[in-house]
């Protein structure tokens, strides 16, 4: 890749998040029957899930590893080392979103027995398994089931054919709403970047001949926080679109930075004045797809690393997701 590299975008957007991580932390709120979550568990989620590929992406030895590591554990410390997760539960028994915030840490090797009981136990009711969702959030939530070590409720195959990108569609009709899905079914499937290979065939093949010019047109206008997610998307699937697009795409993004190396979700430099609200997320998918793209084999990372995927689960086992 010529022209602007990933590691600059990279280790300026862990060192922005890690030196506003007070922001990620949880308050009394967090546990209030009418709390915001997505105020609350939803931004400290996405930081636990982008720090836990990161670090599983990277060499030890990396700075990159060493941030995340660092605010992983940061994030593991704010929910009382999983004992939150159960309270929450308590709170909302059938609520989804403890157990996919929670998948996050799991994944990472973080784990807390206890609620992973008694998220069983509320996992075999009809109640759970007949909540209407989204077909792209069903599709986590059954993610988020494998990695809490719950049987997933429903084969992923089902789960995937309801969705945008699992029909196929007809590449015009891609808009921000089926951006957002897109990315969050790759993501899904791959474990959020660590197993390409959970992406079919037809899939892979329809993305490469797609993607590119969605992620064009998508910086063209300067929606730098879906970018992101689709520059991910490049670098989780079995193999990479053609790297002239990309360098391109990694140039505009980077040229997108604030001086203090935030990247606004959209538009230019201004938001609502609070660069926290305005640059967390959109920061946080820089980093998370810059660290997916070091850790192909043409960059400096770490060798891609096996891990099980969606697709993997055997079927007998029967706007944004809630991270991302």
């Amino acid at each position: 890749m010529t022209g602007a590299h990933p590691r600059p975008v990279a280790r300026e957007a862990l060192a922005w998040v890690s030196a506003h991580r007070d922001r990620f932390r949880l308050d009394d709120a967090a546990l209030a029957v009418d709390g915001e979550v997505n105020r609350s568990w939803k931004p400290l989620g996405e930081l636990a899930q982008v720090c836990s590929t990161v670090t599983a992406r990277t060499p030890r030895h990396d700075p990159l590893h060493a941030c995340a590591s660092d605010l992983l554990d940061f994030a593991w410390r704010e929910t009382g080392r999983g004992e939150l997760f159960g309270r929450v539960q308590g709170l909302e028994p059938f609520a989804t979103y403890p157990l996919e915030v929670y998948a996050a840490f799991a994944s990472a090797g973080l784990r807390h027995p206890g609620y992973e009981a008694s998220a069983a136990v509320v996992a075999r009711t009809r109640g759970w398994r007949s909540t209407e969702q989204y077909p792209t959030r069903r599709l986590g939530v059954l993610g988020a089931e494998r990695r809490g070590g719950i049987p997933p409720h429903e084969p992923v195959t089902r789960a995937l054919e309801r969705t945008w990108l699992g029909a196929l569609p007809e590449p015009w009709t891609f808009e921000r709403a089926a951006g957002y899905a897109v990315t969050h079914v790759v993501f899904h499937l791959t474990d959020w970047g660590r197993a390409p290979e959970g992406v079919p065939p037809r899939l892979t093949d329809y993305l490469l001949h797609w993607l590119p010019p969605w992620l064009d047109t998508c910086l063209e206008a300067r929606m730098w926080d879906l970018g992101c997610e689709l520059l991910a998307v490049a670098a989780s699937l079995p193999r990479p679109p053609e790297p002239e697009p990309l360098a391109e795409a990694w140039e505009r993004v980077t040229g997108a930075r604030r001086p203090s190396g935030a990247i606004p979700e959209e538009g230019g430099a201004y938001g609502t004045g609070d660069e926290f609200a305005d640059c967390y997320h959109s920061t946080l998918m820089a980093a998370f797809a810059a660290a997916l793209t070091l850790a192909r084999p043409a960059h400096d990372g770490a060798p891609h690393r096996a891990a099980p995927s969606l697709t993997a689960v055997p079927d007998g086992y029967g706007g944004r997701g809630a991270l991302g």
